[in-house]
């Protein structure tokens, strides 16, 4: 895949500069950084943002996460690998990113049981930081940028 132009916040830098304050503020208001590079991953996986889902899940390997938690980032109703916090945040991404798929974006219940969870600071970084990634992950798909080729994930052994 080639892109279609060059990255919309390199044409634009102050946009570089804006979206990067929006994650640093976001990061030091919330929850910890491994729940939200778990919220990065998922709603990458929604939106079908390659360079996002590979970040993310680098950062995630950065910040010690097992391969076998990220490898179920995307089924995570059916694992027992998050905690009851963790799949309230995950639940809130997938809804957050999902606007279009119910009439109502975010649910009481879900709502609620992030709030059980997580207080406003909390929520304020969790909703702020899936409307950051999703911001990136339309520009990166509506400008078709390419992921870049790195080591693969799991190598192949030798018989």
């Amino acid at each position: 895949m080639q892109a279609r132009m060059k990255h919309p916040v390199f044409v634009i830098p102050e946009a570089l500069q804006a979206l990067q304050t929006l994650g640093r503020t976001t990061a030091a208001a919330g929850p910890s950084a491994q729940l939200l590079e778990l919220v990065n991953l998922r709603a990458s996986q929604i939106n079908g943002c390659s360079i996002c889902v590979q970040m993310h899940s680098a950062a995630l390997r950065q910040h010690g996460e097992t391969d076998e938690r990220i490898f179920a980032v995307g089924a995570w109703r059916e694992t027992p690998f998050f905690t009851p916090a963790e799949r309230a945040a995950l639940a809130l991404a997938e809804a957050g990113t999902r606007i279009a798929d119910h009439p109502e974006v975010v649910t009481d219940e879900i709502w609620e049981e992030a709030a059980r969870h997580y207080d406003e600071a909390e929520l304020a970084a969790l909703v702020l930081g899936i409307a950051g990634i999703n911001l990136w992950n339309r520009v990166n798909g509506m400008t078709r940028q390419p992921v870049q080729e790195s080591r693969p994930v799991v190598e192949a052994k030798s018989a």
